[in-house]
């Protein structure tokens, strides 16, 4: 694939939470990391990624960054050649969902960010074993080194979200669907409705992994982007 690949991260990751899978696809492959951190909603986000992207681009979308990667996918599809969406959600935040991030955006105004990361990054929202730990941590670095603002911003973001149903449903870019087994926050069943709504889309399940399978099992999300990123382009 000749085409650079956007990458969209997590809510409060930095490119870190994309650490193998640029260490293992740099040298071969053009790649781009877009961070969410300007724009006070999911449509200015995308906005801000199409501005700094190429013109045409393949893009990768994780949990948050899945959910602006639908965003940028309504607004120019013509510009995205390939699109994987990892561990994320098309639907709009319910007023329950939303009404339970105020005390996680009260708490990060009042300088208690980590309390607050820990409401929205569960344990258990990981695959169980050993590795659990040494992720949470990692994602507790890059959120504290992002900081509060950013945490109030995006949360701010996911609770205006759009429903994007529409969106793929009319979708004609090749996708692929990836979901760790063992995500609670947005289960498999979740991931086979997202693939059902998309034209020929392929769903791919990683093993022993949770929420953030590119940290969890790295070298098979490494197998199964490998074969996204040296699949043929379709032309449109």
């Amino acid at each position: 694939m000749s085409d650079p690949v956007v990458f969209l991260p997590p809510m409060m990751c930095d490119a870190r939470v994309f650490a193998p899978q640029i260490k293992a696809f740099s040298g071969r492959q053009a790649m781009i990391f877009a961070p969410l951190t300007m724009g006070d909603t999911v449509r200015e986000m995308a906005g801000q990624v199409l501005a700094a992207a190429p013109e045409r681009f393949a893009m990768l979308g994780l949990a948050m960054g899945g959910i602006v990667a639908m965003e940028v996918a309504r607004q120019a599809p013509e510009r995205i050649t390939k699109l994987c969406l990892m561990d994320t959600n098309p639907l709009a935040e319910t007023p329950a969902a939303a009404a339970a991030r105020e005390p996680q955006i009260i708490a990060a105004k009042s300088g208690r960010l980590e309390e607050a990361m820990r409401a929205e990054m569960r344990p258990e929202y990981l695959a169980p074993g050993t590795g659990r730990r040494a992720v949470l941590d990692t994602v507790m670095e890059m959120a504290d080194d992002l900081g509060a603002s950013i945490f109030v911003r995006q949360s701010r973001a996911l609770q205006k979200r759009p429903d994007q149903q529409r969106t793929l449903r009319r979708l004609q870019i090749p996708t692929l669907v990836v979901c760790g087994e063992h995500d609670k926050l947005y289960p498999v069943k979740r991931h086979e409705f997202l693939a059902d709504l998309i034209p020929d889309a392929k769903l791919a399940i990683v093993h022993d992994a949770g929420h953030l399978p590119v940290l969890e099992q790295p070298a098979q999300v490494n197998e199964i982007l490998r074969d996204w990123m040296s699949a043929p382009l379709i032309l449109r």
